[in-house]
């Protein structure tokens, strides 16, 4: 595990406004673990749930990819050479929606259906800069959406566990991760928010949608030394890219910057 440094300079996104890095200010304590976690029951909404069925000229989505490497990616801060290098190996229209294909490689995400998204291709690759993976470290993604930042994880350790709360999603990542051969990912349809202790702790763990506040289980789920990025704040309101790094029973926290990102759907009470 790489400790992350202020390596970033600024973003030029449009889904992300640009804001310096700020001072943590975040206070963080691990609270006594809950005795149970809920099943999730998410409502369902089918007008987007089919699975890309398309084949597109393999030259024209690998040249798509290098210059989405090339010009959203290495012309900005991401200089992490192995994962340039899976984000230019991982072939994003295979996760997205068939009506969404044509815009794959856009600077921008697109939606998956479910009120979900698939993120920003800029936004995967500085979130998985950030973690710093090493060859073997375990991994663990609250929100598979579409599995496309699995997949790209997957690229670089080969100990990645990732939880989709939306069954449909689930099932239809599942399906795509095996189809291009990350069948060694592990999967699984539950409330994220509980991380999943059956395989803790982790080296790293990534959030994909924002919570209100730092779920406590994730944090008892890191090892010594690991790392957490996770965006916080409320459901249309200002939200910020968290680094939070644990320290013995304590955790030290960089705060990136403004962000964009869906709520984190949870199981109903």
């Amino acid at each position: 595990m790489r400790r992350w440094g202020l390596i970033l300079l600024f973003p030029f996104i449009l889904s992300v406004p640009a804001c310096a890095p700020q001072p943590a200010v975040l206070e963080l304590t691990v609270a006594p673990e809950p005795s149970t976690a809920l099943e999730p029951t998410p409502t369902q909404d089918t007008s987007l749930s089919s699975t890309p069925d398309v084949t597109p000229t393999p030259d024209a989505m690998a040249s798509a990819r290098k210059r989405m490497v090339e010009k959203q990616m290495r012309a900005r801060d991401i200089n992490d050479e192995r994962v340039l290098a899976a984000m230019e190996s991982v072939p994003r229209h295979e996760f997205v929606l068939p009506d969404m294909l044509d815009q794959a490689y856009n600077d921008h995400p697109l939606p998956i259906g479910y009120g979900q998204t698939i993120s920003q291709p800029y936004i995967v690759a500085l979130m998985t800069q950030m973690l710093g993976l090493d060859a073997g470290d375990t991994v663990l993604e609250i929100g598979t959406g579409s599995g496309y930042q699995a997949a790209v994880l997957a690229e670089l350790t080969d100990q990645v566990y990732t939880i989709e709360i939306i069954p449909e999603l689930a099932e239809r990542a599942r399906a795509t991760l095996d189809r291009l051969g990350y069948d060694y990912v592990v999967s699984k349809q539950a409330d994220g928010y509980w991380g999943w202790e059956e395989y803790a702790p982790f080296d790293a763990i990534i959030v994909t949608a924002a919570p209100d506040h730092i779920p406590q289980p994730l944090l008892r789920q890191l090892v010594d030394g690991g790392q957490m990025v996770i965006p916080v704040g409320p459901p249309g309101g200002y939200q910020s890219l968290w680094i939070i790094t644990r320290e013995g029973d304590e955790f030290t926290t960089f705060n990136w910057g403004g962000v964009r990102f869906v709520p984190l759907t949870r199981a109903e009470e």
